[in-house]
């Protein structure tokens, strides 16, 4: 077990949930809102002892929380030998530095607690780039000058940081690290565009999936590819995207994207730390809106996801919604939800309905219809042998007078690049 993930589970946290006031539904969003956030905190590899509800008619701009339930939250704390809170919020850098001197806490606000997760949870260099820059974005405007910023973004709570002493040197030092980070991602993102270009030579469509974090997505991924991508009932346990090949009833093949999760009000900054990621969304020509269908919040994630593809311009782009986790349903909730959904419902564990949903995906990409080719292939025309192995079905392959004869069943676009000879 590693060290520093053992000392993390045995941090313990308090939440804080604000309630801004009192409209219907709102009790059910805010206890919505911390269950979540105890998820989130579960992830982060911490323990939740309790949690705090405040219902205020306005935030208090200085330390959003009235003075006596920051007081509450100090004594409940204490007695349950928690040493931080966490607030389901994004604090302004005056609301943080107020809370912890009231009371005496070290104080974590949600974009932090994610911003831990993504730490955690980023295995290749680019992911690690993309969490350091989003970071960084966030404490630039926090430092105050005596160091204990710098430690909350650390890989375990309460770790000491480089604890600069003068303010000036610390903004320094953090812009020029985040300019060498966006450098490093720029040549990220231009590495992954020659491997676009690559791809659209050879022209195959790009299925996205995407969905709230924890909706299943890798598991679905793993179920439709067999690509082995690790998978975990922790929030935002895929941060760097992956592509695998995927064989439809046609014959068909296309390229399956599996993508970091959503989640709702996720900071803009988060979004632009993490656009090389993003942008793989941008190449697909079907969007996969994987539900979780056995949420009791299905309908405000699927509204969130929704949101956000708005915000990144992707609205326009085709989707089909895939309704995961049915085997966790019963009958009365499967017939329930199986008349009205306008999509299709799969267990990518047990493999119930993913042969349908291979039919669907199959119906709703761009018409390019299967032709059959047949004829002989110079055995050093090694790029058209690739394109019709990558892009289609080879029937048929012989070695006859020092030629290849070809039968082959592939997409007219490439039928239409390739010249066999009778």
């Amino acid at each position: 077990m590693n060290r520093t993930h053992a000392v993390e589970r045995r941090e313990r946290v308090l939440l804080l949930g604000f309630l801004s006031g009192r409209s219907v539904g709102e009790d059910d969003r805010c206890s919505a809102a911390l269950e979540e956030l105890q998820e989130l905190a579960r992830s982060a590899g911490v323990e939740v002892v309790g949690q705090l509800t405040q219902h205020r008619s306005r935030p208090d701009p200085a330390t959003l929380f009235g003075l006596g339930k920051l007081e509450e939250a100090r004594r409940q704390a204490l007695e349950r030998g928690a040493a931080h809170l966490v607030v389901d919020r994004e604090l302004t850098p005056v609301q943080h530095r107020n809370i912890e001197r009231l009371t005496g806490l070290a104080v974590m606000d949600r974009t932090q607690l994610i911003l831990r997760i993504f730490a955690r949870h980023a295995r290749s260099r680019e992911g690690q780039l993309q969490v350091e820059l989003a970071q960084l974005t966030y404490l630039l405007p926090r430092l105050v000058g005596h160091g204990t910023d710098l430690s909350r973004l650390g890989g375990g709570i309460g770790t000491r940081g480089p604890g600069e002493q003068k303010l000036e040197n610390q903004r320094r030092r953090i812009r020029q690290r985040i300019r060498k980070i966006e450098q490093a991602l720029e040549a990220v993102r231009r590495e992954r565009e020659v491997r676009r270009s690559a791809r659209r030579a050879v022209p195959l469509a790009v299925v996205a999936l995407v969905g709230y974090t924890n909706a299943g997505k890798s598991t679905l991924f793993n179920a439709l590819t067999r690509a082995g991508v690790v998978v975990s009932d922790r929030m935002f346990a895929t941060l760097d995207p992956t592509l695998r090949l995927l064989h439809l009833p046609s014959h068909r093949r296309v390229l399956l994207s599996d993508t970091v999760g959503f989640i709702r009000d996720l900071p803009a900054g988060l979004r632009t730390a993490f656009c090389a990621t993003l942008e793989e969304l941008y190449e697909a020509t079907l969007l996969l809106h994987v539900i979780d269908a056995s949420s009791s919040r299905a309908l405000e994630q699927t509204a969130d996801v929704e949101r956000l593809l708005r915000e990144l311009e992707l609205d326009d782009r085709p989707r089909l919604r895939v309704y995961n986790k049915i085997d966790r349903l019963g009958p009365e909730e499967r017939n329930r939800l199986l008349p009205k959904s306008c999509g299709v419902a799969v267990s990518a564990v047990t493999g119930e309905g993913l042969a349908v949903l291979l039919e669907q995906i199959d119906r709703m990409l761009p018409l390019d219809p299967l032709v059959e080719l047949e004829g002989n292939l110079s055995p050093d025309d090694s790029h058209s042998l690739a394109l019709l192995q990558s892009t289609g079905h080879v029937l048929a392959c012989e070695l006859r007078d020092s030629q290849l004869w070809i039968h082959a069943r592939v997409p007219r676009s490439v039928a239409a690049r390739i010249r066999l000879r009778d």
